[in-house]
């Protein structure tokens, strides 16, 4: 076990992983980027008279995404001493977004700023659905962190979730109808594929770190299908509209 542990440790990483994790991060922030990028640039989208709220929200995830980059970044330098210290922030930063994420869904829909193609009650269960399992999956890596193979995976599959407000931009989801979320927890799939054909063709085996991360996307949506029609969610949702 002890050989194990000091194999997976982040300083005995292969350096390929290291590239990979890297390349993936990048990617991540490019389709954040573009996804808020181009509704920002959307001249029926009033970015700049949005809540005060709305703003600190997505300037906290934004950050994590920044955060996430600069983390592989650290470990590609060697620099693992910064990385472990810089960790601390992130699981200050993981705590402040699951609050804004469930203060902010629960504002959207009381002061009717639901985008008009999702019904509220879907709404509501998408977006606290995503910011849960963001910080269950992050979590489990915080605790996980000695076993760098885990650690890795789980904070990738972490960070994907937090992917799929700006993949939701991307995609044409007014189009989609009932099929829109479908539409986006495929897009955080394929994420999720790629890393696992890299550690096939890297590693000769799928990580089961993988299984956690794909499954819980899987569930999110299965969640979100099944519960955001349910009585008591309808009821949830239209008493929070009333308020």
């Amino acid at each position: 076990m002890t050989a194990v542990l000091e194999r997976d440790t982040p300083t005995r990483s292969n350096p390929s992983d290291r590239s990979f994790f890297l390349a993936m991060s990048t990617a991540i922030t490019i389709t954040v980027v573009a996804g808020f990028g181009i509704d920002i640039a959307r001249p029926q989208i009033a970015f700049a008279s949005a809540p005060l709220y709305v703003h600190v929200h997505g300037t906290v995830f934004m950050l994590w995404i920044l955060f996430y980059l600069v983390q592989n970044i650290l470990v590609t330098r060697g620099s693992i001493a910064s990385h472990r210290a810089l960790g601390i922030f992130g699981v200050v930063l993981t705590a402040a977004m699951l609050v804004l994420g469930v203060v902010t869904t629960v504002l959207a829909v009381k002061l009717h700023r639901v985008p008009p193609f999702f019904p509220p009650s879907v709404f509501l269960v998408v977006d606290v659905t995503a910011v849960l399992i963001f910080a269950g999956l992050t979590y489990a890596a915080v605790v996980l962190r000695r076993d760098a193979a885990w650690h890795k995976r789980l904070m990738l599959c972490g960070t994907i979730m937090v992917m799929s407000p700006a993949l939701g931009r991307l995609l044409p989801l007014p189009l989609l109808g009932p099929w829109s979320t479908w539409a986006v927890s495929g897009g955080l799939l394929v994420y999720v594929v790629v890393a696992m054909l890299y550690d096939k063709a890297a590693r000769g085996r799928v990580h089961p770190a993988y299984a956690w991360g794909a499954g819980s996307i899987v569930l999110a949506q299965l969640l979100i299908a099944g519960l955001s029609f349910t009585p008591p969610i309808l009821a949830v949702a239209g008493w929070l509209q009333k308020t």
